[in-house]
């Protein structure tokens, strides 16, 4: 594991820190979607989900939780899971799903995602859930590769709106016995 990994931490994120959360999700979302599509698209998506009226919606959601990965006092990337209700698409009553694991491009490869989702197992163990979904972008196949890394299998495709952009997101998702 890489010598700065043993250095980060994993902090739920709190109402108060909403001006935090905003900067990271807009400015990992720009470095991972900026290049592949127009800034149109990009500026009506992070207007409508990274608002602070959508942030502060989800963070007051029962069933939401943001994990932030900080190193040195620095936010570096960011997790957010829903289970139950809050699900994006209720897949099942006992199922979590990790709707956004991101990190700056500056730290990928560092190991900062693993321990995100790492957080992320903790949670389904707590909550006893039967499996863990997620939807990855079809060409993000970076993300994909992790994920299938974990032990993650194709299940479905849905439909992803990104501005007036219609893109497909594979379903994925691991069967969970509380390992």
């Amino acid at each position: 594991m890489d010598k700065n990994s043993i250095n980060i931490k994993i902090l739920k994120v709190k109402m108060t820190d909403i001006d935090l959360l905003q900067s990271i999700s807009q400015q990992t979302f720009i470095e991972a979607f900026s290049e592949a599509n127009t800034a149109d698209n990009m500026t009506k998506y992070m207007a409508e989900k990274f608002s602070n009226e959508t942030l502060l919606a989800e963070l007051s959601n029962q069933g939401s939780e943001f994990y932030f990965a900080q190193l040195d006092n620095r936010v570096i990337g960011y997790l957010k899971i829903n289970s139950e209700q809050a699900q994006t698409e209720l897949q099942h009553e006992h199922a979590l799903e990790i709707e956004r694991i991101y990190v700056l491009q500056e730290f990928h490869g560092k190991k900062v995602g693993q321990l995100l989702y790492e957080k992320a197992l903790d949670i389904a163990r707590l909550k006893n859930v039967r499996f863990i979904w997620l939807g990855v972008w079809e060409e993000n196949l970076r993300a994909i590769s992790f994920y299938q890394k974990n032990g993650f299998v194709a299940f479905d495709k849905h439909i992803f709106r990104l501005g007036d952009d219609e893109q497909t997101d594979i379903m994925m998702k691991k069967n969970w016995t509380n390992n």
